[in-house]
């Protein structure tokens, strides 16, 4: 963290004498923090948190530009992809297929082409980890979903919202798609992603709709690992651990991103309000034997 102070300091034009005076503390600790020495507190990060809102400084680029200097650092095989995971708690021992069942693609290791949105998961998390990871996907049964009413279905399946239709054709479609597949790649359903299809599964909006939002939202995608031969093509490349104001930063930017989607995906969701059909009546015209 000592280098991230220093940078903040540059970027404000301060001497250490000025940026303690700032933060209200001496300067032999502004010195201590950035030699390494000791780490200021969460009281000292809401501090630095609260200056550094008032006076803009890109403390989320900041972070980013971090992750990329990594990423950088970075050599894999060329048969290798890199992605980016977030860990709650950190990773301990060998990676599994172990997240929530209900997740979009049921259990796996989640991983994703876009830094923030591993960010984002983990922004709230003390003990949080951001991962550069590789896999190797050449030997994988793998399958891609792309961004369109399967997407939003085999979504459905797995967060459970397609029981009442359990053992129709519809429903089979969604249960097979991935059963036999180490790795499923699709497209997150982000926080901007999850109000459009939660507003889809509650009947709020249609599958034009959504498949519109999808289109227009322009998500990152997400490598699934849903087999243990899937985790161990993974291989971890680089561990970043963030600092609390780190976190504050990427929860605020994340609030904002989402803030911005939804007023996106509400207009696009307008222009569409008579064009398609609900979830509900997709799921009755599945039971009904349709497709």
């Amino acid at each position: 963290m000592q280098t991230f102070i220093k940078q903040i300091r540059t970027y404000l034009n301060m001497s250490q004498t000025e940026f303690a005076e700032q933060l209200n503390v001496t300067f032999a600790t502004v010195n201590r923090w950035e030699n390494g020495r000791t780490v200021p507190n969460k009281l000292a990060q809401s501090k630095m948190y609260d200056l550094c809102k008032e006076k803009s400084v890109p403390v989320y680029d900041m972070t980013l530009k971090k992750i990329s200097e990594a990423v950088e650092a970075v050599s894999p095989e060329r048969n290798r992809i890199l992605l980016y995971h977030g860990s709650k708690a950190g990773i301990e021992g060998k990676i599994e297929p172990k997240s929530r069942k209900q997740c979009d693609f049921g259990k796996g290791f989640y991983m994703g082409t876009n830094p923030s949105q591993a960010l984002t998961l983990i922004c709230d998390y003390e003990k949080s980890k951001f991962y550069i990871v590789s896999i190797d996907t050449d030997k994988l049964a793998q399958i891609e979903v792309p961004a369109d009413i399967d997407w939003a279905m085999l979504v459905a399946y797995h967060r459970g919202r397609m029981e009442k239709i359990n053992g129709t054709d519809f429903y089979n479609k969604y249960r097979d798609m991935t059963a036999d597949k180490d790795l499923v790649i699709g497209n997150i359903a982000n926080d901007r992603m999850f109000f459009v299809i939660d507003n889809f599964f509650v009947g709020n909006v249609t599958d034009t709709a959504l498949v519109n939002s999808l289109s227009a939202l322009q998500l990152g995608k997400q490598y699934v690992a849903v087999s243990q031969k899937g985790c161990d093509a993974v291989r971890i490349e680089a561990e970043i651990s963030l600092s609390y104001i780190e976190r504050l930063f990427v929860k605020n930017t994340a609030e904002e991103n989402r803030a911005k989607g939804i007023s996106l995906a509400n207009d696009i969701c307008r222009n569409y309000r008579r064009e398609g059909l609900f979830f509900d009546e997709i799921l009755d015209k599945a039971k009904d034997g349709g497709q």
